[in-house]
């Protein structure tokens, strides 16, 4: 399977890294090796995780407060947002990017 990003979901990844990297130098870069890991075990397990908001499987990050929000469409996995889990969930559900 392929593994797409929306550019909403490339975008909220820089944003992340732009936070932690002002927290600590190369924090930001270790943020983006381990989303991106999570992000290629979708190859795997992509669809296994379970449906919120009725539309988008949620893969919860390993190392950093972050879910993923995909869908299986045909053979292409479509991310299409990496939020915080820290938010409130009402503000997470405006904030993905319709399908």
């Amino acid at each position: 399977m392929k593994i797409a990003l929306s550019s909403i979901a490339e975008q909220q990844l820089l944003d992340g890294h732009r936070f932690y990297e002002s927290q600590s130098e190369g924090i930001g870069d270790y943020f983006l090796d381990s989303l991106m890991a999570d992000i290629d075990s979708l190859h795997i397990y992509g669809g296994v995780h379970a449906l919120f908001f009725d539309k988008y499987h949620r893969l919860q990050a390993k190392r950093f407060p972050f879910s993923i929000y995909y869908r299986v469409e045909g053979d292409v996995i479509k991310v299409y947002a990496i939020l915080d889990n820290r938010r409130d969930p009402n503000w997470i559900r405006k904030n993905l990017s319709p399908p």
